[in-house]
């Protein structure tokens, strides 16, 4: 299964703008990324994806793929960092770290949308490490 690149950086996208304005702007948007990114990860159905097929010109088969498991791995991580962020901002306990998490995901959302996927990386090294641990 497959998701169509223009898709996964619509996605990308909408996580950096909506975690720079709640960085910059205002805590508490970012919920919004943290519940789209729990609630995909709990239906494996991306809701910002699911708007944005509607936009697109040709056949999704004519895109280039992205990996749906990839996807839903890089959106854990996303949902992870965002919520340990909020945790961070909203308990009291390190605003600073809360900055650090977020800045996190905008670094890696905004690295992948120039080409380099961080979550690739994590993911592929883990897949080997396993691989090696299995067979060794």
């Amino acid at each position: 299964m497959s998701i169509p690149k223009p898709l996964v950086q619509l996605n990308q996208t909408f996580i950096v703008v909506t975690v720079l304005m709640g960085i910059f702007i205002n805590d508490l948007i970012l919920f919004f990324p943290f519940f789209i990114g729990a609630y995909t990860l709990q239906t494996r159905q991306n809701p910002v994806i699911l708007f944005g097929k509607r936009f697109l010109k040709k056949p999704l088969d004519r895109y280039t793929p992205k990996d749906h498991e990839q996807q839903l791995f890089n959106q854990w991580i996303a949902t992870i960092c965002l919520g340990l962020s909020i945790i961070f901002f909203f308990t009291g306990w390190s605003e600073l770290l809360g900055y650090v998490f977020s800045i996190m995901v905008v670094a890696s959302a905004s690295m992948a949308l120039t080409g380099f996927c961080i979550g690739c990386v994590i993911r592929y090294r883990y897949m080997m490490w396993k691989h090696k641990r299995v067979h060794s």
